[in-house]
């Protein structure tokens, strides 16, 4: 239903910009979310991206539009804007979203921005920029709302009303000590059911979950999945509370984590393909299938070494696709499992044996039973012939090994990766179903030698 809705909306300015209809248009913005008009500004035209951003007049609203973009469409229109312009466009921006996107351009501009905000935003967005690109502390919002523990129930609503109104995210009261170290945390609900006068470390949680600055980010994404809130902490090496990560900050980056290791998966690096150009796309591809090129050739050596076999039983290579299948794709089902748990955090290196065998397990008894189903049509496709059970019993038996091979390598692969520091999502795709197919057609071969006597 919303594909539907944006895709009305992304129509309707259409029409409404070639009829040149400026009211109309004004209107649809004031009346839109910027995360849905960033969605129509992928669809439209250079000339009609900038005609219908002029009608946007909120700082704070182009802000936000920009969070949203595409980072070439973004880069489009800050080459276009004078530098007072976008000055007063980052004053009204989260000190998060400010610092990624300054991080995109060229250092020269961003300098000149950042010398021209206002000094609180711009000393904000060049802490934030000074912490790695993947770290808690290039996330994090310095606005948060942190008071000392003797202050009681009545005095915090007070403060929140006064002194803090302007907090993005008012998800929880921090408690710190006279030192400004993190000591409790309170939520909003805990906060309006006790006693006007009872002091927050009275009510306070102190069961602390906090990232430091220098945490990497999926890391911090994890621990708001794992516990469910709705910010996390960052404090530095001595427990000062310096800003906190929403929960917005961590779907963006979940997301994100999700599609880079799907792209890895698939050998095609981890960026969109729209952003990519042919060079490069075709850059990061070439090794990977080169990869497939080698165990392509290789399993080509395999199979002319058996020539003579294929000649005296020809009915031997109705069955290497499926076995080579079959055994991929259950090498590319693990993977992505273990991939999957290693990223959610859900895996780690010491359930190696535990993974391993599970995997190894499943990819026995698929193999038990699709083996089975294989050979039985093995058996009746060649039912008249004196080889015929053999056969059905070599087809039967290298789908097992292919596919209890594959399971192990899928599952083992990853882990080994992660051992040495190395991203798992590279472990799959085409090295995976590469070397199971290696493994499938010797194994296949081997058995089938064995059996037909050949």
């Amino acid at each position: 239903m919303r594909n539907e809705q944006i895709l009305i909306l992304t129509v309707s300015i259409k029409r409404l910009l070639r009829r040149g209809a400026t009211k109309q248009l004004i209107n649809i913005i004031n009346k839109t979310h910027m995360a849905d008009l960033s969605i129509v500004f992928d669809e439209l035209s250079t000339l009609n991206r900038q005609n219908l951003f002029q009608l946007i007049k909120d700082p704070e609203q182009i802000g936000i539009l920009f969070s949203k973009l595409d980072e070439p469409i973004f880069l489009e229109f800050v080459k276009n804007i004078e530098i007072e312009k976008l000055v007063v466009i980052f004053n009204h921006m989260p000190s998060d979203d400010a610092a990624e996107l300054l991080g995109l351009l060229d250092e020269e501009l961003s300098d000149q921005i950042l010398a021209k905000m206002q000094k609180e935003e711009s000393d904000n967005v060049e802490q934030l920029m000074s912490y790695g690109e993947d770290t808690a502390g290039s996330i994090m919002v310095t606005d948060f709302i942190a008071l000392e523990e003797d202050v009681t129930a009545k005095q915090v609503i007070e403060s929140l009303q006064n002194q803090y109104l302007d907090v993005e995210m008012p998800f929880y009261i921090y408690v710190v000590d006279s030192y400004g170290k993190l000591v409790g945390v309170s939520s909003l609900r805990q906060l309006v059911v006790v006693h006007p006068e009872k002091p927050l470390k009275e009510f306070m949680a102190t069961d602390l979950v906090s990232a430091k600055t220098y945490t990497d980010r999926e890391e911090v994404a994890r621990l708001v999945s794992r516990y469910d809130y709705l910010a996390v902490p960052v404090v530095d090496d001595e427990n000062r509370m310096v800003g906190i990560v929403t929960v917005d900050d961590v779907i963006d980056i979940l997301h994100e984590a999700a599609t880079e290791d799907m792209l890895k998966m698939a050998g095609v690096g981890d960026e969109y393909v729209e952003t990519q150009t042919v060079i490069k796309g075709t850059r990061i591809r070439l090794p990977w299938l080169f990869a497939s090129c080698l165990g392509g050739v290789a399993a080509f050596f395999i199979i002319g070494g058996f020539e003579d076999s294929l000649v005296k039983f020809a009915g031997l290579a109705a069955f290497i696709p499926v076995i080579m299948g079959m055994g991929g794709n259950i090498g590319t089902q693990s993977s992505t499992i273990v991939v999957r748990g290693i990223a959610m955090g859900r895996i780690n290196l010491q359930d190696f044996s535990r993974v391993v065998t599970k995997e190894l397990a499943v990819g026995c008894i698929l193999g038990v039973t699709y083996g089975t189903l294989i050979g039985v049509v093995a058996k009746f496709a060649y039912t008249n012939e004196p080889f015929s059970w053999a056969l059905a019993l070599a087809v039967g038996l290298a789908i097992l090994v292919s596919m209890s091979v594959a399971a192990l390598v899928g599952s083992a692969v990853p882990l080994i990766f992660e051992r040495f520091h190395i991203d798992p999502a590279v472990a799959t795709g085409p090295f995976v179903t590469t070397s199971i197919d290696i493994v499938s057609v010797y194994c296949y071969f081997m058995i089938a030698k064995v059996l037909l006597d050949i």
